[in-house]
This record gives C-alpha cells, sequence and structure tokens, in this order.
C-alpha cells in the first residue's frame, strides 16, 4: 500500500497507555490499539504501538500525534538549561509575574523561576510604547551576552525586549546577532512567539518556549528518524493546544503551542461525536490514571482562551481548549487528613506504582481500588494495553481498611464507596466550573466521559449536575488519539493594537487582518497537507475604558467598520455580563487571526456496530452500590448492535474502558455505536 493509499493514525502518549486510533480511509475502516507507555523514553512506547499498527510504517500516510512531552517536562522543571537577554532594567519581570499565590487562601507561597537570576543578562536598548526605538541595541553587549550564556551551559536563550510588540527591530536584530553565534536553532525572540502587550505574558511564553525547544525538538527530531528508518514517508503533524495540528517543524519552533496537546485533541473528538449524535452542548470529562480534564463545547465548538497556566506563575499565553483539571483519576491516593475528613487527591499513584491492586509495592488506597473492591472492575479483566494480566483484590481490600475504613470505623465497602463519592464530588466540582460560572446551565448539556476510568462514574455525574443525557463513545480510553485523526490543520496570530474604537483606522485594520492571513497561509502551505477547504477567524480583544480584563469579540468581514465592531462587542459584552456600560469608551487592545486548513473529515459512521442481534450475557457481578449488593448483568461493549437497549445494574466491559451503568439508568446504542444513558422512568 503506498503512503497515498495507506494509513491515517492518531497517537496519544499518556502516563499510562499509548493510545493509537488507525483509520484506513481506501479500506473504510477503523481500529484501535494501547501499549503501555515507555515514561522518560515515549518514543519507544510509540514506535512498540505503531508495529502494532502496520507491517512497517511504509503503510502510513500520515500520523498525527497528541503528546504531553513538553506539558510534563515544565510540571517536573525537566527543561533545558535557557537564558534570557533583555532590556536593561528588567531581568525580573519573570520573577516578579503578577500580584497571586499558589493558593488563594495563603498568605504566601513560593515560586522559583525556570530561568535564575544569574542567567538572565540586560543589554543597552529601549523602545517606547508607542513604537519609537529611544535607544538602539547595543550588538556588542547583545554578543558578550550570549557568549557569556554559552560558557554558563545554556541550550537554549530568549530574547525579550520591553514594547517590542509596538516595533520588535531591535529585538530581531539582537535575535539576528545571536543566532550567527549560537550553535544551536535554539533561539526564541519573544515577539516571534507572541507579539502583544503586556510583558510578563510575554515573557513566560517566550521564556517556555525556549526551554522547551531541546526537549520537545529533540523528541520529534528522534521520533521522525526512527519512523522514517522503518519506512515512513509520510506527514508527521502534532496536535497544538487550541485543537488544531501543525507540522513537526512547527512544533519544534514553537513547542510551547504544544501543552495539553492531548487532551485538547479529546476535547476535538468529543465536539465532533456529539454533533453527529445529535448534541451540539455537551461536557466533557477526560479520567486517566492521575487528573480529570473537563471542557464545555457550546454550539458544537469547543471553548478557547487566550492563556493558561501550567503550573503556578509558569503562564502561557497561546489560544488553548478550556480545560479544568483536578487530580481526581484512577491512580488518586485517598487518605484521611488529620481533622479527620476523607481526602481523594492530588497525590497519585500514578502507573508506576500505581494502584495498590497493581501489586507494585503500593500500600495507600486509590480511587481504581475503589472500585475494584466494589465490583465494578473485575480484577480478572483488567483494562487492555498489556500493562497487567490480572489486579490484586485482597491488596485493595487490604489498602482501603488500613487508611480509610479504620481511621473513618466504617465498613470495609462503605469506605469503598465514600471514597468514589468524594472523588465523585470533585469531578462534579470541576463541571460546575466549566458551566455554571461560565453562565451555563449544565442541565442543558449532555455529559461524554472518557479517558479509560471516565465511564465507570457516568451515571455518578450525571446525578451530581443533573445532566440530560450521557454520552459514551465507542472507544472512549482511545477518545485523544481519536481527535487527533478528526483536528483541522490550524495557525494563529495576534498584533496589539490599543487603540480607543472611535479612531479606529477600518483600512489598516484590513491590512493588519490580511498580513496575518499571509503568514498564516504560509504556515499551512509549509506542512504540505492537502486541505479540503480553508477559513478563518477574525476576533478582537475590547475593553470598556478603565477597564484591565477584555471580552473577546468574534467578527466577520463584513463588520470591519466603527459601527460594526461596537455593535459585536456590545453583543459580546452582554452575553458575558448581562449588561451594557452605556456611555463609556470603548477601547481595542489586540486583534486575534486564526487561519484553518480543513483536512478531510472521518465518516464516524465507520465506528458503527456491525452485529445485528443482541450477544448473551457474559454472566452476572456481584458490585455494591448504595450500600447494598447488586447482581449486575455483564455484556461485551462492542458486541451490542445498533438499538440495544441495557438497563442498570449491568456493566459493559471492552479493552480500553468499563462502563458502569448504576441502577436506575439505561444505556440505548445509537447509530454511531455511542452508548446514550438516560434515567429510566420511575
Amino acid at each position: 500500500m503506498s503512503a497515498a493509499q495507506g494509513l491515517v493514525v492518531g497517537v496519544d502518549v499518556g502516563g499510562t497507555f499509548t493510545d493509537i486510533f488507525v483509520l484506513d480511509e481506501a479500506g473504510g475502516s477503523a481500529r484501535v490499539v494501547k501499549v503501555p507507555s515507555t515514561r522518560g523514553e515515549e518514543a519507544r512506547g510509540f514506535m512498540n504501538g505503531i508495529a502494532r499498527v502496520a507491517d512497517g510504517a511504509g503503510a502510513i500516510a500520515t500520523i498525527v500525534h497528541g503528546t504531553t512531552v513538553g506539558t510534563n517536562a515544565l510540571l517536573e522543571r525537566k527543561v533545558a538549561r535557557t537564558g534570557i537577554i533583555t532590556t536593561a532594567g528588567f531581568r525580573d519581570v519573570l520573577e516578579m509575574r503578577r500580584r497571586d499565590r499558589p493558593q488563594t487562601w495563603g498568605l504566601r507561597g513560593n515560586y522559583e523561576p525556570v530561568v535564575p537570576r544569574d542567567l538572565r543578562l540586560e543589554v543597552e536598548e529601549r523602545v517606547l510604547a508607542d513604537g519609537t526605538v529611544h535607544t538602539p541595541v547595543n550588538l556588542a553587549q547583545v554578543e558578550a551576552a550570549a557568549r557569556q550564556l554559552l560558557e554558563q551551559g545554556c541550550e537554549a536563550v530568549c530574547l525579550f525586549f520591553v514594547n517590542a510588540y509596538a516595533n520588535p527591530a531591535n529585538e530581531a536584530q539582537a535575535a539576528a546577532c545571536v543566532r550567527a553565534l549560537w550553535p544551536n536553532g535554539n533561539v526564541t525572540a519573544a515577539t516571534e512567539v507572541l507579539p502583544e502587550i503586556r510583558e510578563f505574558e510575554r515573557c513566560s511564553t517566550a521564556v517556555l518556549n525556549a526551554a522547551l525547544q531541546p526537549v520537545v525538538g529533540g523528541y520529534l527530531t528522534r521520533l521522525e528518524s526512527d519512523l522514517q528508518a522503518n519506512g515512513f514517508g509520510g506527514e508527521l503533524l502534532v496536535v497544538q493546544s487550541n485543537g488544531g495540528v501543525m507540522s513537526r517543524q512547527t512544533a519544534c519552533d514553537v513547542p510551547v503551542r504544544t501543552a495539553l496537546s492531548g487532551p485538547a485533541a479529546g476535547v476535538i473528538a468529543c465536539a465532533a461525536i456529539a454533533r453527529a449524535a445529535g448534541f451540539p452542548n455537551v461536557v466533557s470529562g477526560d479520567m486517566g490514571g492521575t487528573s480529570f480534564d473537563v471542557s464545555l463545547v457550546a454550539g458544537g465548538e469547543a471553548s478557547l482562551s487566550a492563556q493558561t497556566s501550567i503550573d503556578f506563575g509558569m503562564v502561557v499565553r497561546a489560544p488553548m481548549i478550556q480545560i479544568e483539571t483536578i487530580g481526581a483519576g484512577g491512580g488518586s491516593i485517598a487518605s484521611v487528613d488529620a481533622g479527620g475528613l476523607l481526602q481523594v487527591g492530588p497525590e497519585s499513584a500514578g502507573s508506576v506504582p500505581g494502584p495498590a491492586c497493581y501489586g507494585r509495592g503500593n500500600t495507600r488506597p486509590t480511587v481504581t481500588d475503589a472500585n475494584v473492591l466494589l465490583g465494578r472492575i473485575a480484577a480478572e479483566r483488567p483494562l487492555g494495553g498489556g500493562l497487567l494480566a490480572t489486579m490484586d483484590v485482597a491488596l485493595a481490600r487490604a489498602a482501603i481498611e488500613e487508611h480509610v475504613a479504620k481511621p473513618l470505623g466504617l465498613d470495609v465497602h462503605a469506605a469503598a464507596e465514600a471514597i468514589l463519592t468524594v472523588a465523585n464530588a470533585k469531578m462534579a466540582g470541576a463541571i460546575r466550573v466549566v458551566s455554571i460560572e461560565r453562565g451555563h446551565d449544565p442541565r442543558k448539556f449532555a455529559y461524554m466521559p472518557f479517558g479509560g476510568g471516565g465511564a465507570l462514574h457516568v451515571c455518578a455525574m450525571m446525578n451530581e449536575v443533573d445532566a440530560v443525557r450521557g454520552i459514551v463513545p465507542r472507544y472512549p480510553g482511545v477518545t485523544s488519539a481519536l481527535g487527533c485523526v478528526m483536528a483541522d490543520m490550524r495557525h494563529d496570530g495576534v498584533q496589539t493594537l490599543n487603540v480607543a474604537l472611535a479612531a479606529l483606522d477600518a483600512d489598516d485594520l484590513l491590512a493588519r487582518i490580511d498580513g496575518l492571513a499571509q503568514a498564516c497561509q504560509e504556515r499551512l502551505d509549509s506542512a504540505g497537507v492537502g486541505f479540503q477547504g480553508i477559513r478563518e477567524s477574525i476576533e478582537l480583544d475590547m475593553l470598556y475604558v478603565g477597564q484591565s480584563h477584555t471580552v473577546r469579540v468574534e467578527i466577520s468581514r463584513a463588520e470591519l467598520d466603527r459601527a460594526g465592531i461596537g455593535a459585536a462587542f456590545e453583543r459580546a459584552y452582554r452575553a458575558a455580563f448581562g449588561r451594557s456600560l452605556e456611555g463609556i469608551a470603548v477601547r481595542i487592545l489586540n486583534l486575534r487571526y486564526a487561519r484553518i486548513g480543513q483536512r478531510p473529515k472521518f465518516d464516524l459512521a465507520l465506528l458503527a456496530p456491525t452485529s445485528t442481534e443482541m450477544p448473551d450475557a457474559l454472566g452476572t457481578q456481584a458490585v455494591f452500590h448504595g450500600g447494598q449488593w447488586h447482581d449486575a448483568v455483564r455484556y461485551a461493549r462492542l458486541d451490542l448492535p445498533v438499538g440495544a437497549e441495557v438497563a442498570g445494574p449491568a456493566i459493559l466491559e471492552q479493552p480500553d474502558t468499563t462502563i458502569w451503568i448504576e441502577p436506575g439508568f439505561a444505556g440505548q446504542v445509537d447509530s454511531l455505536g455511542n452508548l446514550l444513558i438516560a434515567r429510566q422512568a420511575s
């Protein structure tokens, strides 16, 4: 099979499993593969999965990769030794940050910048806020600073000059000077990554980009080399945090855009699945081994935010799908605190050593241990992927007995159910953050769980937030890998305008939009990927004079005049705050532009069940729920035909997840193979 006729493969590397979704467009089929991840050697786990997909990578036309390499490097502070060359007097911008603290009610908190002070060097240069070059850059000082950083062992360097967003001339000259002597390509000019007002956000984003270049760039380069050695001649694309994809080279240039890459791909898949199932409004919940990632899709589209914090003080300002993350995964550890309260997470046993039932040395109870002890996961049939042959119920029982049941004076099964109750409450709180706190009523949304553990808690989440429906995708455990295959290619650009609406020059605005459109199109063209179409998104960050926080206003080219932009701002402001502020002048801070290359669409009908008859039950399983034992009927979920109905209590098993349908709920298989869960009429 030639590359042109070959497979499209989505790969999501998680902490426990590497998930692979394989689309054979020519053959009209799809399949999934799970293999254990190799932490620290992610490329090896990736290649192990590829070996399961095809006889040689030459049969693969396109690989789309959702990676956590960058995110993990930032969280663990395992980034490259990086230096900063900055304007005289501004070496401490990165450390001063904003006036925030790690805990809302904490009086103090520790913060250690990614770049220590001795690697933050100053040079003479100054650009004023209006773009006037007050002091040309001293290139001799720039060269000396770069050589000093090399002598101090820096692998990467960031050039960050104050007000360079208004005029990047000094910064560009300095970057050219440094690149002429720097021994590798790990040189980041802040305005090349984020030409936007606000010093700290621009500095933080650019520095993190520089620190990630050797890490992410090295990983992707090794990965591509391994693939090519196995005959791969197609395109290697990488998922961005905005839900789009980019070329490998772009990912090496701006690796900061890979932060939250995997979860973003999952949200893209959830949005597409929900739309196809007739539910344009859905809350997604990705429950893995360590975390629970929640996002909201309204009107069929995922919500984007302008920036996020990977960890306290590590701010990335780039378009990202809004994802709320809490420590409530399968490996989250349960404990009783000094006040006698049961806590679940954020500490996690992860995949190594893993839950107590893994038998790998951990003796503290986790969410997975509770599910195993209560019969919701069959110990002799753990999730696929080759990580475990079986789970040890006795070890799960001992951990819960020692650390939860005895301290609380509970029966061990009641203690296990208490662990799940607390975990469910935490997850419901995250759902409320992305819905109620942003003006959405969760009762008008369906809930879609994915990840290896999400479907075990689907009915509990529906109860907690009163969701209208539950939607369990055909392959919940590999939803992020599926999203990789579905994602379009996208490139974003931003420019600071900082102009009063009343003084806006519409022709100048149009020229700036066209300039960003051309730059983004060049990025699309450089990937060498064919598109079915091109679409664009234009947004303005706007605010009333005197405010500091902006409202993002989506506009069309037909609205590019003062009246059209003013009306669009008022609509957006009213939608966000329920009112407008009459008589106060309006200001435009930033122009945001996105250009999307639409890749061929994946037909979800390929996932539909092929069986036409209801299979025999696999038997029954005793499940503890609501303080009593139930005989739950067991089915092989993937054998259920379209239209099949299963009433709770029931357990549906498949290689990538287990679905627990509580008493009082029932699931029905729709035409695409999704399981639609609803409350039964009383």
